[in-house]
């Protein structure tokens, strides 16, 4: 039987604290996120290609581990962050305080609640899960690796496990957290998350 692996590692810690970072926000990576995510690897390697968000948080370390390695990297639109619209760039704390009725909303209902000019969800499941079969399908019986953002590897996960759209944001994704899906004819299983695989070694 036939297997395909996808690893998907969110980037480490950014630049400028907790804020709502979408698509419009393009932070490097601190000192501290490069750590975790290099942590999270150790000296494991096993893909045969890494694909990446377009956004130098995610990019910048998968061509690092490519260059490292030698292993292929491309840069996939579709893998970039969910838009939050208006949300882009406040912090965390400002949404809840300054934007209180908003956000109570928005957790009660994260589909139909968006943030003023934010990414459809639906639209955003659509582009990151057709991307995520083109991979699959592109790099059959081959190990995987995506670096991408919280959203994107929970919209995955959510799929893979037939979770609604409205659960999404109930999965917890950590920096430089690890999640494996395992692919064969019977469909896909979810067989980590937010793991590190140096300490699977």
């Amino acid at each position: 039987m036939t297997e395909t692996i996808v690893d998907l590692i969110r980037h480490g810690e950014p630049v400028g604290g907790r804020r709502y970072r979408g698509h419009n926000i393009d932070d490097p990576l601190t000192e501290k996120g490069w750590t975790q995510m290099w942590e999270a690897v150790g000296d494991d390697h096993p893909w045969t290609q890494i694909m990446t968000s377009p956004l130098q948080r995610c990019q910048m370390f998968a061509h690092r581990l490519g260059e490292r390695y030698g292993i292929p990297v491309a840069i996939e639109p579709r893998f970039k962050e969910v838009g939050f619209g208006a949300w882009e760039g406040l912090r965390h704390d400002e949404v809840k305080i300054d934007r209180a009725h908003e956000y109570r909303a928005f957790v009660n209902d994260p589909v139909n609640q968006r943030p003023q000019g934010a990414e459809v969800l639906a639209d955003f499941i659509k582009r990151v899960t057709s991307a995520y079969a083109d991979t699959v399908e592109k790099y059959r019986d081959q190990h995987c690796l995506i670096v991408a953002h919280a959203g994107v590897i929970r919209a995955i996960v959510a799929q893979t496990i037939s979770a609604p759209p409205a659960g999404l944001y109930r999965i917890k994704i950590s920096y430089g957290g690890v999640t494996r899906i395992r692919h064969t004819e019977a469909g896909g299983v979810l067989e980590l998350l937010n793991a590190k695989l140096a300490s699977r070694a």
